[in-house]
């Protein structure tokens, strides 16, 4: 790698396994590889680039097309299915919100869950969930374990209740986020930040 080179990515893979049923993982575990009961959601597939020393880069694409998910395994997060990566000097992250969901719950589990340490009864939690999910925008995956989420559907479901259920959503949290971003890119460092955007997966340089 050169010490030019911050990051350096060379057919990088990421994929999940998906199940209908919770018990079909029990299922799964005694049949081994004679029967499959999952469907396998690849979210990365042979993606390769290098980043260097003072660029500021952004990963644009749709929500969940795994522009977080490779921010996890640029960091060390997450094990790539296939692939390297090589990083040179140390890594910041600044990815995950949510703090409270319980991984093994669905994403319409969470909501209920968070709602009721929040103090609102079932019928409360009822008349927003439609609205609730509706803001979250991350589809089938409302009915999957948010272990299963990329960091950008952890965060928009996060921001779902919050903007539903929660009424504390305010300026002040981007202020403080976006204050310290404002410090590092003041201090010339390698930035990669994922955007939610309508197109195609794409890395893109910001002069």
């Amino acid at each position: 790698m050169s010490s030019e080179m911050a990051i350096s990515v060379e057919g990088l893979s990421k994929h999940y396994h998906l199940y209908e049923k919770p018990f079909q993982r029990l299922l799964q575990m005694f049949t081994g590889r004679r029967k499959q009961y999952f469907n396998t959601r690849r979210v990365l597939n042979d993606i390769s680039f290098q980043i260097k020393k003072g660029e500021t880069v952004g990963i644009i694409g749709r929500n969940g097309s795994g522009k977080s998910t490779l921010l996890q395994l640029i960091c060390g997060l997450l094990n790539p299915s296939g692939g390297s990566i090589k990083t040179h000097g140390r890594i910041a992250a600044l990815l995950e919100l949510g703090a409270g969901f319980n991984p093994e719950f669905t994403g319409r589990e969470n909501i209920y869950l968070n709602g009721i340490m929040l103090g609102l009864s079932i019928e409360e939690i009822d008349e927003k969930y439609t609205a609730t999910e509706a803001f979250a925008e991350i589809g089938d995956y409302i009915e999957q374990p948010v272990k299963t989420y990329s960091s950008g559907m952890y965060v928009r479901l996060a921001l779902a209740i919050q903007a539903n259920i929660d009424p504390c959503l305010g300026d002040q949290r981007c202020q403080v986020i976006g204050a310290r971003l404002y410090d590092t890119h003041r201090n010339p460092k390698e930035i990669c930040t994922p955007i939610h955007f309508d197109t195609t997966f794409s890395i893109d340089r910001v002069p």
